[in-house]
């Protein structure tokens, strides 16, 4: 009886048998097969009357596992959030991997369990996929490509573009920042901080759905990723004929992420998230949508951080917990690379 191998080998890229059995053994034993026929190379999706909303991004995070999460975990976050904040229901994912030669079969289960455990929370599919196999060295452990689609009902479609931010709308973040940062960071350079940070990744689409069901007053929407808050709204600034005006102490920081800005020098605005969504919201239903934010687990620390203004159009303005106030530039080069 030929040994059953416990490492990816050249030939799990082959195409033949050896793909075959790491397909059948790995990824459909988690995934499942979503429709008659199992994943094949494409997926034939039911048909919807409503406007398909399409993404997709790639994952090299490093360390693969880091605390709250693993590459997996953030790959169908990342996938599901960035749909979710256009107004639109996840639906579909396609899962594609790149191994290098030598990864432990072990760490790849463990990480397709748990892709295939968030995508049953976020309530989404995977339908289709790839696998390849590298020379040992030529990738780092593993990498994962997603493409994500989604449905939008066309009563939603000014959120993806603000096309209805007016002076006056609040601005809305539904909770902590920094935190994904900090716990990656923390796990790949061994650091001991007195409080440990913990990723924030989590996927937000159930969250924002409800929210869109009870309130007509969302105006616009986005995830804070890379870059973070600052960037974000940088971008938002640009899109817009109105002036944004950020309120530094109504930003939430952690405890373990203002400590270890504070050792490193680094600034929590600028700091990457994964289950962050900033959101202009209607003035008139800024505190209910806050309050029922906080009603839901992913919205636990939701603030009010910022207001929409006709002052200072395509700028960020800051008002310090000093007492003072400063422009907002986006993020220039890389705080961190290798976050997601």
């Amino acid at each position: 009886m030929p040994d059953v191998p416990t490492r990816i080998l050249p030939g799990h890229g082959s195409g033949g048998e050896m793909m075959k059995s790491l397909i059948e053994e790995v990824f459909l034993s988690y995934f499942g097969q979503p429709f008659p026929g199992g994943m094949a190379d494409s997926a034939v999706l039911p048909v919807s009357k409503l406007l398909p909303v399409f993404t997709t991004d790639s994952y090299v995070v490093s360390p693969l596992f880091f605390p709250g999460g693993d590459i997996g975990k953030l790959a169908i976050c990342g996938t599901v959030n960035d749909i979710a904040v256009t107004g639109a229901r996840p639906a579909f994912i396609s899962a594609g991997f790149i191994l290098e030669e030598g990864l432990e079969l072990s760490v790849l289960r463990e990480i397709v369990k748990s892709m295939a455990e968030e995508a049953g929370k976020a309530g989404v599919k995977i339908v289709t996929g790839d696998t390849k196999v590298v020379e040992k060295g030529k990738a780092d452990k593993l990498f994962i490509n997603t493409t994500g689609i989604g449905y939008m009902d066309q009563k939603h479609f000014h959120i993806h573009r603000g096309r209805n931010v007016d002076a006056g709308d609040m601005l809305i973040i539904n909770g902590y920042i920094g935190d994904h940062s900090i716990a990656v960071l923390a796990a790949r350079g061994g650091f001991n901080f007195s409080t440990p940070a913990e990723s924030d990744c989590a996927s937000l689409g159930g969250m924002i759905n409800l929210l869109l069901e009870r309130f007509g007053g969302i105006r616009w929407m986005r995830d804070v990723t890379r870059g973070g808050l600052a960037t974000v709204l940088c971008e938002l600034a640009d899109d817009i004929d109105f002036g944004v005006e950020l309120f530094e102490p109504a930003v939430p920081v952690s405890e373990p992420v203002a400590s270890a800005c504070g050792m490193l020098g680094m600034d929590p605005l600028y700091l990457a998230n994964e289950g962050k969504v900033v959101m202009v919201v209607d003035g008139s239903e800024a505190d209910s949508v806050a309050d029922y934010l906080r009603s839901h687990p992913n919205g636990t620390g939701t603030a009010v951080i910022g207001e929409i203004t006709a002052e200072h159009p395509g700028e960020v303005v800051l008002h310090t917990t000093a007492g003072g106030s400063r422009l907002v530039h986006p993020l220039a080069g890389e705080q961190l690379p290798r976050i997601c």
